[in-house]
Order: C-alpha cells, then sequence, then structure tokens
C-alpha cells in the first residue's frame, strides 16, 4: 500500500513539473501553487469574493499540524486543518489562503479575493499565508520562506496584491503568539513589513 501511495504521489509530482515546464514554455506567469484538486480539498460550504488588488499580507504559522516534508505529509496537514476548520469551527473552509509546506510547495487553501477566516477585521482585505509547522523557537527551512515570498511576488506580478501591500505578522492583528516567535523575526526583514501595526480588537473572533 505504502508503494502504491508513493508511487502515485512521485508521478504527480512529475506530472505537476511538466505541467510548470508548459506552462512557462508559452511565455506564462506559471501558477506557484499546488491546487485544491491536487491535495484532494473537500467543497468549500461557501464561497465570499471581495475585489483586488489585495492591500493586505498576513503570515501564520499552524502550530498544528506540525511541519511536513514530503509531499504526502503535507497533502495530509492540508486536509487536516480543513476538517478541523470546516467540523470544529464551523468554518466555511480552511481559514487560510494559501499554505507553505516544508516540501518547499505552496498550497492553494481558500485562494486570493476570496474572504477568509484566518485575522478578524482583515479577513474581507488580505492574503493569509500560513507555513505549516511549528515556528516559536526554530526558523522554517530557507525553502519555505521562498516560496512564501515567491507567491507574494507572484500576487504582486499579476495585480492580484497591491504593489504598496503591508505585511503583518497574525499577532499584530491578534491576542496570539502566531506566527512564532522565530518566524515573526524573520518576516520583520521582508519587504513591506509594517512594524507600527499592533492588535486592532484583542477580543475580535
Amino acid at each position: 500500500m505504502d508503494f502504491v501511495k508513493d508511487f502515485c504521489y512521485y508521478f504527480g509530482v512529475i506530472a505537476f513539473t511538466l505541467f510548470y515546464v508548459a506552462v512557462d514554455s508559452k511565455a506564462c506567469d506559471p501558477v506557484p501553487y499546488v491546487t485544491r484538486d491536487f491535495w484532494s480539498a473537500l467543497p468549500p460550504k461557501r464561497i465570499e469574493h471581495f475585489a483586488g488588488p489585495i492591500p493586505y499580507v498576513i503570515i501564520h504559522h499552524s502550530y498544528r499540524p506540525a511541519a511536513c516534508y514530503n509531499g504526502l505529509q503535507c497533502i495530509a496537514a492540508m486536509q487536516s486543518m480543513q476538517k478541523m476548520h470546516q467540523d470544529e469551527r464551523q468554518w466555511n473552509d480552511i481559514g487560510y489562503s494559501f499554505a507553505v509546506g516544508g516540501d518547499g510547495h505552496v498550497y492553494q487553501g481558500r485562494g486570493f479575493n476570496v474572504i477568509g477566516a484566518h485575522a478578524p477585521r482583515y479577513n474581507n482585505r488580505s492574503v493569509g499565508i500560513c507555513l505549516i509547522g511549528d515556528w516559536v523557537a526554530d526558523l522554517p527551512p530557507k525553502n519555505m520562506l521562498t516560496a512564501a515570498q515567491n507567491l507574494i511576488e507572484y500576487g504582486v506580478r499579476n495585480g492580484l496584491i497591491a504593489q504598496n501591500y503591508t505585511l503583518l505578522g497574525h499577532r499584530q492583528v491578534r491576542t496570539t503568539e502566531c506566527p512564532g516567535d522565530r518566524l515573526f523575526e524573520e518576516i520583520k526583514t521582508w519587504p513591506h513589513f509594517d512594524p507600527m501595526t499592533d492588535i486592532v480588537d484583542q477580543n475580535s473572533v
């Protein structure tokens, strides 16, 4: 059974890579993330859109599930988060717009310009990017950081994220340790980080 799962995963990765090459060869800007179909997302209960370009990018960590380091683990993490968000929290879908795995891939959550459930008062004007894992003491691997930055750059390049967007950590808009101390220190060095934004309303849900 493990052999079959591994074969299916690696076959999918090869197909996904070939798709990248095919799109890039046509001088288009390839989508830099794994689509919902690829990780077998369940249908959302409801989809609510908002107009772009999107003015805020908010960085999270999942804390749980723990970091994943291959495609099968990361797909399982995405499915676990979606199930928890839909079943336990009664949200329409997985809360984040995108999530980044330790395999270096970005996984589509709700996607661009869909109202999320990740940052009170910012859900209808932000992209929520979750780096899967606990990043309180440890820094995410470089491939995760690069993937998150590439996603932001893609959004700006294609007019999905505003050129003058503001980058925030989750803790700046709600009382939480998210995105973890170590990751928060890292994103302070990224372009467009705003050190002046603080908690809007710690009682918001």
